[in-house]
């Protein structure tokens, strides 16, 4: 048990999806895995393990943005051993050829800040993503049928964001899309020598306005999770 998570020692599986919203693990618990039980429910931010084709899996929200996730994170690695962490997210389109519904794997994130930034100080720290799960990813995408977009992705510490400026730039520098935790996550990943991916779907797109109606956005996640199961355990 941690602060912030009451799961038993032995609770948690090396695998951890992480979902920012709670209710959206219980969905993909619920759906995906087979005998799901609740680990935890502090303060509302649910968490579940069971069973992915015989192997075991924890899906545990992170909330939002990068000082929840961060909490989440650093105490599922280092108190109760997870060693692959993947993000399953929604994120914003920021480039004309990227739609909604579509798939996302992020290679890299930047960000103006992450709650490790006072560690590294004047560096520019470029998290990225483990090759062997983009890979893998990739490769999972392909067999579903989904051709994903595979870039870098924008990690803001802010939804309601007013610098135009700076998404016109990033826009102007390929980044496919906005979110809100994964900067951080690659970041933890990389101390503490885990595994981590961010496998996202497109809800909303801030060129042209466009965005799925809230009762779409989960159910339209479906290939998103599917993905990420099937790219940390390939046949």
């Amino acid at each position: 048990m941690t602060i912030h998570i009451a799961a038993a020692p032995g609770d948690i599986a090396p695998t951890v999806l992480m979902p920012g919203d709670p209710m959206r693990a219980k969905w993909v618990a619920e759906t995906f895995l087979d005998n799901p039980r609740c680990v935890n429910d502090v303060r509302g931010m649910l968490g579940y393990t069971g069973t992915w084709h015989g192997n075991p899996v924890t899906i545990h929200g992170s909330g939002m943005g990068m000082p929840s996730l961060s909490i989440y994170a650093n105490e599922l690695i280092r108190d109760y051993g997870a060693r692959t962490l993947i993000r399953i997210g929604s994120c914003g389109a920021m480039q004309p050829h990227v739609n909604l519904r579509d798939v996302i794997l992020a290679m890299t994130a930047s960000s103006i800040s992450t709650p490790s930034s006072t560690l590294l100080r004047e560096v520019n720290f470029a998290p990225c993503a483990d090759w062997g799960l983009l890979q893998a990813a990739a490769n999972a995408a392909q067999a579903h049928g989904t051709t994903p977009h595979i870039g870098g992705i924008w990690s803001t510490d802010t939804f309601y964001d007013d610098r135009t400026d700076l998404t016109d730039q990033l826009t102007r520098h390929g980044t496919l899309a906005v979110e809100m935790e994964t900067a951080e996550l690659y970041t933890l990943a990389a101390r503490h020598q885990a595994r981590a991916l961010s496998v996202l779907t497109v809800s909303d797109h801030l060129q042209t306005g466009a965005a799925l109606p809230s009762d779409q956005r989960a159910t339209g996640f479906v290939a998103m999770v599917e993905i990420a199961l099937a790219a940390t355990f390939p046949d």
